[in-house]
């Protein structure tokens, strides 16, 4: 199939699934959203296909969900807020979901959106440099897939959240265990790879078994009807916007979003 944002390639038993709209930080659209889903289906319909990584082209991972293509949609009501994030967070917990092992390379900016889809791997290596966080809190916005206290826990989660940092460097993020390695700048694919190969070359199905038994573990202790119960206060806080989402929303159409952003940032500064 022709790809407008994303690139595929195999390399022996891996599938790689390169993000590809560098000229907007590869920014996740609905074109990119719809392409990753397909491709993601069709690396587990492959019996070739042992494990599968992601990565980004360009100066960063990704930088989140596309907010220019957000402002067009003028979502307004509770049931288009649902919809919307719905589909937001399906497509980020499906690397969770992913009966293979997924793992993801970051470097540049991994951010919003594309911070969630890399904790939502099972595994993921970053380069020295990489900046993570979820800024949303700061302009009114909230979080679609809550997966961070599940995975580094209540302080730091609350943390990074509640001041809606996006300058976590890639040493804390290995610190709170958002991260399995560091690597130097431009190694992190290669790291990548050689991690997927080591799981390649186990046996498959005590790997896809395996994966499956450790994300019960946090079924049963409740972690997916937290993550729908974070959704629907998400859906309420996107529906409900406040006074920062609105002077946020009109710099980003009147100024544009560079001069939106220069706002929000400008009230943390010391």
């Amino acid at each position: 199939m022709t790809l407008e944002t994303i690139k595929v390639r195999r390399e022996g038993r891996i599938g790689v699934l390169t993000l590809n709209r560098p000229q907007v930080l590869n920014a996740l659209n609905r074109t990119l959203m719809r392409e990753v889903t397909e491709t993601m289906d069709s690396f587990v319909k492959d019996d070739g296909v042992l494990a599968i990584v992601v990565n980004g082209e360009g100066r960063a991972f990704s930088a989140g969900f596309d907010m220019k293509e957000s402002a067009q949609r003028q979502t307004t009501t509770i049931d288009q807020w649902r919809a919307v994030l719905g589909a937001d967070f399906d497509f980020i917990i499906q690397f969770w979901d992913c009966p293979k092992p997924t793992i993801a390379a970051v470097h540049g900016y991994c951010l919003a959106g594309a911070f969630e889809l890399a904790l939502s791997c099972d595994i993921t290596v970053a380069a020295e440099g990489t900046r993570f966080g979820e800024p949303e809190p700061r302009f009114g916005s909230g979080i679609i897939a809550m997966l961070l206290p599940w995975v580094a826990g209540p302080k730091a989660t609350k943390e990074l959240l509640l001041t809606g940092t996006d300058q976590v460097d890639a040493r804390r993020a290995l610190e709170i265990g958002i991260v399995n390695h560091v690597v130097p700048a431009g190694q992190e694919l290669d790291k990548a790879l050689a991690i997927a190969n080591d799981v390649a070359a186990s046996a498959p199905l005590s790997v896809q078994l395996t994966k499956r038994a450790i994300n019960r573990t946090y079924e049963m202790m409740g972690m997916r009807q937290a993550l729908l119960a974070a959704l629907d206060t998400d859906v309420l806080i996107e529906a409900q916007g406040g006074p920062e989402r609105a002077e946020f929303n009109r710099l980003r159409r009147e100024k544009g979003l560079k001069a939106a952003l220069e706002w929000r940032d400008s009230r943390f500064k010391r």
